[in-house]
C-alpha cells in the first residue's frame, strides 16, 4: 500500500511540475496559442511579448466593420427590443447614470440553433459604438489546472481597461454549466468562480463593462451565473411565428432581387412551421440557385 501511495505522490508532483513550467513557458509545440505564428498573434493590444497560455483568446471587434444592424433582423420584435436598451445604455450612458440608473451587468441570450443569437451580438457590435470582445466558452477549457481563470481575469482586465466595453461569450455552456461535486470538472468550475467574481465582485466596482452571453441549454446554466446582478437581462430568441417567417423571408428576398418576384411569401411562412431564421434564409438561398 506504501509503495502505491509513493508512487501516487510522484505522479502527482510529476504533473504538478509539468503544469507550472506550462504555464510559465508556454507550449513548445506548433504555432503559439492565439492563432498564426506572428509576433503580435497572441496580444490584442499589439504589444511584442510572446503570448502565454494563460492570455485570452478574446479578440477586439471592429464596431465600424460589421455590416450587421438591428434592421438586418427580422422575426425577434421583443428580442431586438430588449437588446436595443443596452445599445442605447452604452451610447447614452452618462444620460442614466445622472438619473441614476445603472448598466445591466450582462445578458444572456437563450435559443434554439439558428435562432440568430450570434448576428444579434454582431448587430449590438455594430449599433453601440463600444469596443466589442468576443470569445467562444470552450476557448477557456484547457486541462491544465489555473489556465481557464488566468484567460478569464485577462480578458476582463482588457475589457474595463477599454471601458465602456462589450464582452460577448458564444456557447457560453461549454463553460457555465452547473458545479458539481466530483472533482473531474475543477478546472471548469475554477473558471465559472472567476467569471462570476468578474462580473460581480470588488473587481468589477466602477466599470462599464457588459457581459452577452449566448447558449441554446439554458437550463444546464448554473443558477450563480443567472440570478441578478451578472446576467440580469434573459433574452428568449425563439423559432419566429408566422409573423415573424414572414418578415425573415421579405427581409431575404430583398436582398435577393435577381429571384423570381412570384414567390408567394404568405404561403410559404404558412408551410414553413417549426423553421428557424437560418433554416428559411437556407431555403431562399436554394431557390435563388
Amino acid at each position: 500500500v506504501s509503495t502505491f501511495i509513493m508512487w501516487r505522490l510522484y505522479c502527482f508532483i510529476n504533473r504538478l511540475i509539468g503544469n507550472m513550467k506550462h504555464i510559465q513557458n508556454g507550449p513548445h509545440f506548433g504555432s503559439p496559442i492565439g492563432g498564426s505564428s506572428g509576433s503580435n498573434s497572441g496580444d490584442p493590444f499589439g504589444g511584442s511579448r510572446p503570448p502565454s497560455p494563460s492570455d485570452s483568446l478574446s479578440k477586439f471587434f471592429e464596431p465600424e466593420k460589421s455590416d450587421v444592424r438591428f434592421n438586418d433582423i427580422a422575426g425577434n420584435e421583443e428580442a431586438k427590443e430588449e437588446l436595443k436598451q443596452i445599445v442605447d445604455f452604452l451610447k447614452n450612458n452618462k444620460k442614466y447614470k445622472k438619473m441614476g440608473a445603472k448598466l445591466p451587468k450582462g445578458a444572456i441570450l437563450y435559443g434554439p440553433s439558428g435562432t440568430g443569437k450570434t448576428m444579434f451580438a454582431k448587430a449590438i457590435a455594430g449599433e453601440s459604438g463600444v469596443p466589442f470582445m468576443y470569445v467562444s466558452g470552450s476557448e477557456f477549457v484547457e486541462m491544465y489546472v489555473g489556465v481557464g481563470a488566468a484567460r478569464v481575469r485577462d480578458m476582463f482586465a482588457k475589457a474595463r481597461e477599454s471601458s465602456p466595453c462589450v464582452v460577448f461569450i458564444d456557447e457560453i455552456d461549454a463553460v457555465g454549466k452547473k458545479r458539481g461535486h466530483s472533482d473531474k470538472n475543477s478546472e471548469r468550475d475554477q473558471t465559472l468562480n472567476q467569471i462570476l467574481v468578474e462580473m460581480d465582485g470588488f473587481n468589477s466596482l466602477g466599470s462599464d463593462v457588459i457581459v452577452i452571453g449566448a447558449t441554446n441549454r439554458l437550463e444546464t446554466l448554473d443558477e450563480a451565473l443567472l440570478r441578478p446582478g451578472r446576467f440580469d437581462k434573459h433574452v428568449s430568441v425563439d423559432l419566429p411565428d408566422k409573423e415573424g417567417r414572414h418578415k425573415i423571408l421579405s427581409l431575404c428576398l430583398k436582398k435577393l432581387p435577381l429571384l423570381d418576384s412570384n414567390i408567394n411569401v404568405e404561403r410559404l411562412s404558412k408551410k414553413t412551421i417549426g423553421f428557424s431564421g437560418a433554416d428559411l434564409t437556407n431555403e431562399i438561398g436554394r431557390a435563388h440557385v
